[in-house]
C-alpha cells in the first residue's frame, strides 16, 4: 500500500497522537497530554483519509454512539475530568473503530514471538468483526 506524502504526514500526526496518549496515561491521566493527544490523532486522521470521509465516518448512524463517547470524552478531558474523559473516550474509540481490530490482528500475527498472542487478544477484542465497512 503506497502513501502519498500528505498521508504519510497523516501517519505521523496519529502516530504522534498515540504516544502522547500513552504518555498522558503513564503521567496519570496528564490532561494537557491527553487533550494533546486526541488533537493530534484527530488531525492525522483527517489527513489520512481526507476530510469528507472524515465526517462520514464518524456521522454514520451505526457510530453516533462511539462519536458521542469519544467526543465527550475529549469535553471531560477538558473540564479536568481526565480519568472519566479517558475512560469514556476508550469507550468510544472501542465503538468506532473495533472494526479494525481483527485487520489489525492480522498483520500482528506475523510479528516474531509475541504475534500470535497480541493476535489472540485483538480478535477477541474485536468480537470477530472483519473488515465491516472500513472507511477507506
Amino acid at each position: 500500500m503506497w502513501l502519498s506524502d500528505s498521508q504519510k504526514i497523516g501517519v505521523a500526526f496519529c502516530s504522534g497522537g498515540g504516544f502522547f496518549l500513552i504518555g498522558g496515561v503513564i503521567l496519570f491521566f496528564d490532561r494537557a497530554m491527553l487533550a494533546m493527544g486526541n488533537i493530534l490523532f484527530l488531525i492525522g486522521l483527517t489527513i489520512i483519509i481526507g476530510v469528507q470521509k472524515t465526517f462520514r465516518f464518524f456521522a454514520r448512524r451505526e457510530k453516533l454512539k462511539g462519536t458521542a463517547a469519544f467526543a465527550a470524552g475529549i469535553l471531560l478531558i477538558l473540564l479536568r475530568w481526565p480519568l472519566i474523559g479517558f475512560c469514556v473516550e476508550l469507550y468510544g474509540i472501542m465503538v468506532l473503530f473495533g472494526d479494525f481490530l481483527a485487520t489489525i490482528a492480522g498483520f500482528a500475527a506475523n510479528i516474531p514471538v509475541i504475534g500470535p498472542y497480541i493476535a489472540q487478544a485483538l480478535e477477541r477484542l474485536s468480537g470477530g468483526r472483519r473488515n465491516a465497512e472500513l472507511p477507506v
